[in-house]
């Protein structure tokens, strides 16, 4: 049976980008780009009108009009997660939904938040009791393997608001860590092919050798899934105090 009820005109529905809030009228579309109403930067790899927030009556879509960067889309308590490839289109469910891309070197963040719309719904969380060495959600990390995600996202962690962040390449990253490239390279393929076996696509590519842009898809998923958030830093820079004091030796 059709809804023929007008929604209500007063409903908050807004883009938050580094502070700049826009908010979504009923019957507009919100393009996101380095053209659009919300001008993200003047990156060259960042596709000229790539997001687009939609809303239709009852309901706000999240559609991604670029044709070669996919988002990674996430509630705000990382219970729920997606990939949206281009030319992809989802609706908007959670009062608050945080989107992470990558264009070049950079990861941005953003939040689109609806409030005061009854087509939203708050996902339950399980606070079961974890287990494991370092446990996330389903999935146990070793110590270096959690150091490892911490080192490749920790400048958008560190951050403190939302916006730009780089990850680092993994010569950098090692070299920060006291590792060898081999020894990352290693651990490395040791998370993706964890993640993998748990579902997760982008890590591994079609003929089972590394995918190409690995690093990106799991910082992104990383984020959008809390498998790590600033709560954990301290742990990366114990580890970086910890060879310091080695005067310099690998923190093996």
């Amino acid at each position: 049976m059709a809804d023929d009820r007008e929604p209500p005109a007063d409903a908050d529905v807004h883009i938050d980008f580094c502070g700049e809030i826009v908010p979504v009228l009923i019957g507009e579309t919100v393009t996101l780009g380095r053209e659009g109403q919300i001008q993200i930067d003047d990156n060259p790899y960042l596709h000229r009108q790539f997001l687009q927030v939609t809303r239709e009556d009852w309901f706000v879509w999240l559609g991604n009009v670029g044709s070669t960067i996919t988002a990674t889309v996430a509630d705000a308590d990382g219970l729920a997660q997606t990939w949206l490839s281009p030319g992809g289109r989802i609706p908007l469910v959670f009062p608050t939904t945080v989107v992470w891309f990558t264009a070049g070197p950079t990861t941005y963040e953003l939040e689109i938040v609806l409030s005061d719309l009854d087509s939203t719904f708050v996902p339950v969380k399980d606070d079961g009791e974890r287990t494991g060495d370092t446990t996330i959600g389903r999935v146990n990390f070793t110590p270096d393997q959690l150091l490892l995600v911490l080192a490749l996202a920790e400048m958008i962690l560190r951050r403190g608001n939302r916006g730009g962040g780089a990850i680092p390449a993994s010569a950098v990253a090692a070299e920060q860590l006291g590792w060898t490239i081999t020894k990352f390279n290693r651990k490395l393929d040791n998370v993706c092919e964890k993640l993998t076996k748990l579902g997760i696509r982008g890590l591994v590519g079609d003929s089972g050798h590394a995918a190409s842009n690995r690093r990106i898809r799991l910082v992104e998923y990383a984020l959008a899934s809390r498998l790590v958030t600033p709560d954990d830093l301290p742990a990366l820079d114990a580890a970086r105090a910890f060879q310091r004091d080695a005067l310099g030796s690998p923190y093996e």
